[in-house]
């Protein structure tokens, strides 16, 4: 009996020290450079429906289920999905539009577990007729997703993506 307290004592103590030490955030980014006007990019970005041409996410299932709601382009705007295991499910908001500048949204994750992340897309000028394009996402690691987090680099696992999903944004910016 007293065996089976230390074991249970020590694994209190383990789970703690590692959700001590466990990443309490996280943000990842990818940007590129699209030879046309930054104006032009902006306003092919801020859509959610012409963002579903170049996500990689929309690639891997083509039979996902997608609905719209609120006026495209506009704040309050949402996409919500629901695809195979590897898209799963959940929508994306518009949360905030700097015109010409910025897009932020709030991503939503029902499945494959729940989870909420802050979205973004900024676009800079990079020199004339040059528009750099910044995505990425952040948010926070909570218990016990934090402690998994030790095990699992967010950075890894979704920058690939990002990186394919602007490299279409480009192909189909420039053609």
């Amino acid at each position: 009996m007293t065996i089976l307290l230390y074991i249970i004592l020590g694994l209190i103590v383990l789970i703690a020290i590692l959700a001590l030490v466990a990443p309490k955030d996280y943000n990842v980014s990818r940007s590129i450079e699209i030879a046309r006007p930054k104006a032009e990019v902006f306003e092919h970005l801020k859509y959610l429906k012409k963002q579903q041409e170049w996500s990689p996410w929309a690639k891997r299932d083509p039979d996902m289920i997608s609905k719209f709601t609120g006026v495209d382009g506009e704040v309050g705007a949402i996409n919500y999905w629901k695809g195979n295991k590897e898209v799963g499910e959940g929508e994306q908001e518009i949360t905030q539009i700097i015109e010409g500048k910025r897009i932020e949204g709030e991503l939503r994750f029902l499945k494959p577990f729940k989870s909420t992340s802050d979205s973004y897309l900024e676009v800079y000028e990079a020199g004339p007729n040059k528009t750099k394009v910044i995505w990425g996402f952040k948010g926070k690691n909570k218990f016990p997703m934090s402690i998994m987090m030790l095990f699992m680099n967010m950075d890894k696992a979704v920058g690939k993506d990002f990186e394919e999903g602007l490299q279409s944004l480009k192909t189909i910016m420039e053609n």
